[in-house]
C-alpha cells in the first residue's frame, strides 16, 4: 500500500512549516515531521491540517532515523540531486526536505536512498513549502496518469 510523509530538517520558520502542512494534506501525505526544532502552530495552516494529519517532532537526525516507518525510502530533496521530472517515486518513502538557509547536510544526504532537485529555468532554490509541495503533486500526477493508462486513458 502506499504512503509517504514529508519533513524538514532544522527548519528555519514556522511559517513554512504550516504551510508545508496544508500542503502534505491536501496532497495525501500520511503525516509530516521536524527535525532539530520544533514547530509553533501558525496562521498559515488555514485549512487546520493539524486536525487531519499528525506531525511529529524529532530532537536529532538519529532519533528520526530509528522511529522511520519499516520499508518506508528516504528521499531528500535538494540542489544537485537527479531532476525530480525523471523519477519515479517510491510506494513508500520519506520526503527530507533541508532547512531554507542551510539545506541537507552530508550525512544526512548519505542516508538518503535517493536525492532529487527541482529544475528552474532560472535559480533552483525555492521556499521550502514551495519545495515540498512541488515534490508531493509531482507525486500525485505521476499516480493518476499511471491510473488513467491503467483505465485506457479514462481518468
Amino acid at each position: 500500500m502506499a504512503y509517504f510523509e514529508i519533513g524538514i530538517y532544522n527548519p528555519r520558520n514556522n511559517e513554512n512549516i504550516g504551510t508545508l502542512w496544508r500542503s502534505a494534506w491536501q496532497l495525501g501525505a500520511a503525516g509530516i515531521f521536524t527535525i532539530g526544532r520544533p514547530y509553533r502552530p501558525q496562521a498559515s495552516d488555514t485549512s487546520a491540517a493539524h486536525h487531519l494529519i499528525p506531525l511529529r517532532h524529532y530532537a536529532t537526525f538519529e532519533e528520526f532515523l530509528a522511529a522511520r516507518p519499516l520499508g518506508a525510502l528516504l528521499v531528500g530533496v535538494e540542489i544537485g540531486g537527479q531532476p525530480l521530472a525523471g523519477f519515479q517515486h517510491p510506494e513508500q518513502a520519506i520526503y527530507l526536505l533541508g532547512s531554507e538557509d542551510m539545506g541537507l547536510p552530508e550525512k544526512v544526504l548519505a542516508q538518503c536512498n535517493a536525492v532529487v532537485a527541482i529544475e528552474a529555468v532560472n535559480r533552483a532554490s525555492y521556499n521550502v513549502a514551495v519545495s515540498g509541495s512541488i515534490v508531493l503533486y509531482h507525486r500525485l500526477y505521476l499516480q493518476s496518469r499511471a491510473k488513467e493508462l491503467v483505465n485506457g486513458g479514462e481518468g
